[in-house]
């Protein structure tokens, strides 16, 4: 499982041939500038909720690629009324794809097109590949539902937000880890804005304090499992 990161919460996951985005705001990203979006391969697009910071690009690359839309009912039908392909879910629910089984989980945030229209409620992921497992945490709070990540899956990586005003910060990223007990950790939601600017080297030693590894990557950067 390849996985790399384009700034902000979008994320490319490669899992033997197949090609999956996560999250896709690169065009409206000034410091993802150097990545262009008609050359990212897209199989599968999954979508946690309907902020514009996690929606902009999903139609364009959808169109270009035939790429299945992945996400809640509501975000699922919005693009299915444009005529793309989509898979609906919703939380606790989850469905074998050709590249592993994807599992709705909970997060706590709020959900909403940039027309303000409804997004359904948001959520998170857990891709359980052929050999390693990962958690997409989405744009969330700390929340209890964590908690019972462990009791069906043996995670290899989280990502979570670390940003904090927005989503959890630092240190509820490290609680988050102990609740998913998941030691690596793959940060994201930092930086773009001002609101979510954080001290790196701060950031990292707060976590090796705690016996856990944070990974912040550069963007267009990428890490294998």
């Amino acid at each position: 499982m390849q996985i790399t990161f384009y700034g902000h919460a979008s994320l490319g996951i490669k899992i033997e041939d197949v090609n999956i985005l996560v999250d896709p705001f690169i065009s409206g990203n000034p410091k993802a500038a150097h990545i262009d979006i008609e050359t990212l391969k897209a199989d599968y697009i999954l979508v946690t909720h309907a902020h514009q910071d996690h929606i902009l690009d999903v139609e364009a690359i959808a169109k270009r690629t035939g790429a299945v839309i992945v996400s809640n009912f509501e975000i699922a039908t919005h693009f299915d009324k444009l005529g793309l392909e989509n898979h609906p879910m919703n939380h606790g629910g989850q469905w074998d794809f050709e590249f592993g089984n994807v599992k709705y989980v909970n997060a706590i945030h709020t959900s909403s097109f940039p027309d303000g229209s409804y997004g359904g409620q948001p959520g998170g992921f857990i891709i359980e590949g052929e050999h390693k497992n990962i958690y997409i945490a989405g744009d969330t709070a700390l929340t209890m539902d964590m908690k019972l990540i462990p009791l069906f899956t043996k995670l290899d990586l989280a990502i979570l937000p670390i940003g904090d005003n927005f989503t959890m910060g630092i240190d509820e990223a490290i609680l988050a880890s102990d609740f998913v007990e998941c030691d690596k950790v793959l940060g994201y939601h930092f930086d773009t804005f001002g609101y979510i600017e954080i001290d790196h080297e701060e950031a990292k030693r707060k976590f090796f304090d705690k016996d856990k590894d944070l990974m912040l990557l550069e963007i267009g950067e990428s890490i294998e499992l």
